[in-house]
């Protein structure tokens, strides 16, 4: 019997979800399972790597009980990227695994964070990356150190469990801040600096290669064939990009999640403060990728703060988004005179600068619930706008499309707003699980599902809906957006001050 079916899992920041695949694309069976996150201190961010093997485990183990398993051809992780796990000799955990979210190491960062470090990794200097984490724990837990076997990835950890080899993709490694990005192998320099030698970490494949085949007992445990190949991922967001279908530049995806990520592809290597650049799913490739950590959040958290929309109360089948969303829509572009500065969660590309914070601009007594949530989405979709613009300098091509997911995809109203902010075509995802949908294209291309990752792109993605830019509404986002381009450079300075001034 023929191969034709593949496993994506997603090891994320909250669950592991395991989705089969058939080779067009289509999910047969998935399952889901949740596991902790601990935040035992303010911008600290920790889990039990334990957990992301339990959880996948159990996800894959339920997705496959419905499916044929001698169909099955491959399996392949995508993960929560930058998040990392220090290990003994024996592979146990020395410590909790440090998140993304981790934004402990800003000392680290204003000390370490040069321009070269910039120049190798493609990052631009900030807490998000493991590199700087490493440092800080060097300064704050040196006994660590000396004890570490290995320091390993999500992908990296879980390929262990899975084949008994320490291995893991480029793309996975990469945004750990420790690859030299126009090598895709490690720095020595960086290295050095956080007290590690290269036998402590995982060896680098490129994504969409077969790492390994499971092991006997672990492939008993999941319910699968021993000896099934597993495959190079890559991180999500690289993933997502994979998985809309995007393998060549011109083609953007945005992420309209809790946070907003947008990312597209390039062949050649650039860095600059305006995005980050991350090895792509497709080797040799690069995805410069921006990201907003206010998205869907500031929505959430104006609905749960100041809303009072109790859709129940009135006897309608919607949320209190779907509520405030039609008000909203009735309004004209601009709601009002009113801007919003979507630094909920602060700046990352392109100021870096965690102190920014949120802006109501152009307040007035006409203003009400309605208008505060469409300036909102208006926000989004006005600092998305900058975020691809500077992006764009860097490409050989122009973004002409938009590939949109997430949560907030589903909006035809943001779709719309976003579609005639950034005066391009905005397109939604046929598949919502498009990040797992990514990891199941790379394994699909690995044996042969498809003849290339570009071929698996192209015949498992596809898009529903899409949104065109309206002319005349254009034209007035168009003359707002000059306004909004300036409030965070007019704003810096105060936001310093105000951090300066707290208790």
């Amino acid at each position: 019997m023929s191969y034709d079916y593949v496993i994506g899992v997603d090891c994320s920041t909250t669950a592991a979800k395991a989705v089969v695949w058939n080779a067009h694309g289509e999910a047969l069976s998935q399952d889901r399972r949740a596991f902790e996150l601990s935040q035992p201190r303010p911008g600290w961010g920790e889990q039990n790597a334990e957990d992301w093997w339990a959880a996948t485990v159990a996800a894959v183990k339920r997705a496959v009980q419905t499916v044929d398993t001698a169909r099955v051809g491959a399996l392949c992780i995508t993960h929560q990227r930058e998040s990392f796990v220090c290990l003994d000799d024996t592979g146990r955990s020395l410590r909790p695994a440090m998140l993304w979210l981790d934004t402990r190491a800003t000392k680290e960062v204003e000390q370490f964070g040069t321009e070269e470090v910039h120049r190798v990794t493609g990052k631009p200097p900030n807490p998000t990356p493991a590199w700087y984490k490493l440092l800080w724990l060097a300064a704050n837990e040196p006994d660590l150190i000396g004890r570490i076997g290995k320091v390993v990835d999500v992908q990296g950890f879980l390929a262990q469990r899975l084949t008994g080899q320490w291995v893991t993709s480029w793309a996975s490694a990469d945004p750990m801040g420790l690859v030299d990005m126009e090598t895709f192998d490690y720095d020595d320099g960086l290295l050095k600096a956080v007290g590690l030698e290269r036998g402590q970490l995982s060896e680098l494949r490129a994504p969409g290669s077969v790492l390994g085949e499971l092991r006997e007992d672990v492939a008993a445990q999941l319910g699968l064939p021993a000896g099934l190949p597993v495959v190079a991922g890559a991180g999500d967001g690289q993933c997502a990009q994979l998985g809309t279908g995007i393998t060549s530049p011109g083609r953007a995806y945005l992420n309209l999640g809790t946070g907003i990520v947008s990312g597209t592809l390039d062949e050649q290597y650039s860095y600059g403060r305006e995005y980050r650049t991350l090895a792509a799913a497709v080797p040799g490739a690069y995805t410069l990728e921006t990201f907003l950590g206010g998205g869907t959040f500031n929505l959430n958290w104006f609905v749960e703060k100041f809303s009072g929309v109790d859709p129940r109360a009135l006897g309608l089948d919607l949320t209190p988004e779907q509520v405030l969303e039609t008000a909203a829509a009735k309004l004209p572009p601009g709601a009002h005179g009113l801007l919003a500065l979507p630094y909920w969660a602060g700046a990352l590309t392109p100021y870096w600068d965690h102190n920014a914070r949120g802006i109501l601009l152009g307040l007035t007594g006409v203003h009400g619930k309605s208008h505060v949530y469409r300036a909102l989405l208006e926000g989004i979709a006005f600092e998305q706008r900058l975020l691809t613009t500077g992006a764009e300098k860097a490409l050989a091509q122009p973004v002409t499309d938009l590939i949109a997911l997430g949560g907030g995809s589903r909006s035809a109203v943001w779709c719309q707003i976003i579609a005639d902010v950034m005066q391009r075509r905005v397109s939604v995802v046929r598949e919502p699980e498009s990040t797992c949908l990514g990891a199941g294209m790379l394994a699909a291309a690995a044996v042969g599902i498809h003849e290339s990752i570009p071929a698996a792109a192209a015949a498992m993605s596809g898009t529903s809906t899409s949104f065109e830019p309206e002319d005349r509404t254009a034209a007035v986002y168009d003359r707002l957006y000059r306004v909004y381009r300036d409030i965070y450079p007019a704003n810096r300075d105060l936001f310093a001050r105000l951090a300066e001034a707290q208790p």
